[in-house]
């Protein structure tokens, strides 16, 4: 399913099998899951994708094929391919152990082809091998619902009143994470979504209420999935001092204008951008220890537009997966 010009819905075609570089495998997709990204970068919302472009990022698949330097998996090995395809290795940020910043990196999905597709390609050194405990479209999700919400918790330390802002695809991952690590989650959600609320008390949250007011405890730290950025001076307003507002989307709305008076107190305000690879094993060995499952709802690769048509409307409870 292929995205020809922004703005427009994904086009079905019928391409040549994709050819492994030197360090690149080739992978039969098995099941893609359907981020938010993908709908910035579908929308137009984020600038200069590669186009023609087959979207997806979220991918876990067989290897049916190696590149002439490949050796890191065997034939018949599953993997999972994220975001972050490709980066130069020699700059400072990824020196110094923030490759997730690297002014050259690569994108699955969105500069390099991803996974919206029977087949694909991704640098072995840059894909993970993934616990047996998931079947592939539960573990698809993982793959940046998971692994962005991970280190979003991460920039949160140890606040133990945790607010997430969005209730969606990597909100529903890390509240399992953060009630595994003993934190409160508190769950804001879009004012009137009772069935959301519903879904983030079933997986422990102490309290689910609407985004546009505040919870019953003052929190220590607030995860913003949601690309509003009316949700940020919310967000500082039901934060305690010395709290986080950890922005973990790669697209937001404009932040408006808010007194000083919120973010006075030691208060801060930071974004996440992107993962590294130390992030993707660290969360690929958590994951299964603190329990974490993920709900899915299931799409034929063919039913891409409407899966994207459902995320857009907010009717996904978890997260959608393609399977070819």
């Amino acid at each position: 399913m292929q995205l020809q010009a922004t703005g427009t819905p994904l086009c079905p075609v019928d391409l040549p099998d994709p050819v492994p570089g030197d360090t690149e495998i080739l992978v039969r997709v098995s099941a893609c899951a359907v981020c938010r990204t993908d709908l910035h970068v579908v929308d137009g919302e984020l600038p200069n994708p590669k186009l023609p472009l087959i979207p997806g990022h979220e991918i876990v698949g067989t290897v049916v094929g190696h590149g002439r330097l490949a050796r890191r998996f065997s034939l018949g090995h599953r993997v999972g391919i994220p975001w972050l395809g490709w980066t130069c290795g020699v700059c400072a940020y990824c020196r110094s152990g923030r490759e997730n910043l690297c002014d050259q990196a690569k994108f699955t999905g969105y500069t390099r082809d991803g996974g919206y597709a029977e087949l694909t390609v991704a640098d072995e050194r840059f894909a993970f091998a993934l616990p047996e405990t998931y079947s592939d479209s539960e573990a698809a999700p993982l793959l940046c619902a998971g692994l962005i919400g991970y280190r979003a918790l991460h920039m949160a330390g140890e606040a133990r009143r945790l607010g997430i802002y969005g209730f969606g695809a990597a909100a529903h991952i890390v509240a399992q994470v953060a009630r595994h690590q003993g934190r409160e989650v508190y769950a804001f959600v879009r004012p009137g979504d009772t069935e959301a609320a519903a879904f983030a008390e079933s997986l422990g949250a102490a309290w689910a209420g609407p985004s546009d007011q505040p919870g019953p405890e003052p929190l220590d730290a607030a995860l913003i999935f949601a690309p509003e950025g009316s949700l940020v001076p919310a967000a500082l307003k039901a934060t305690a001092k010395g709290g986080s507002v950890i922005c973990a989307g790669i697209h937001m709305s404009d932040i408006p204008t808010f007194p000083y008076e919120l973010l006075w107190g030691e208060r801060t305000v930071r974004s996440v951008a992107n993962l590294t690879r130390r992030d993707g094993e660290a969360f690929l060995d958590i994951a299964p220890k603190a329990g974490v499952t993920s709900s899915v709802q299931i799409y034929g690769l063919a039913e891409a537009n409407e899966a994207l048509a459902a995320l857009r409307e907010g009717r996904v409870r978890g997260a959608a997966v393609l399977l070819p």
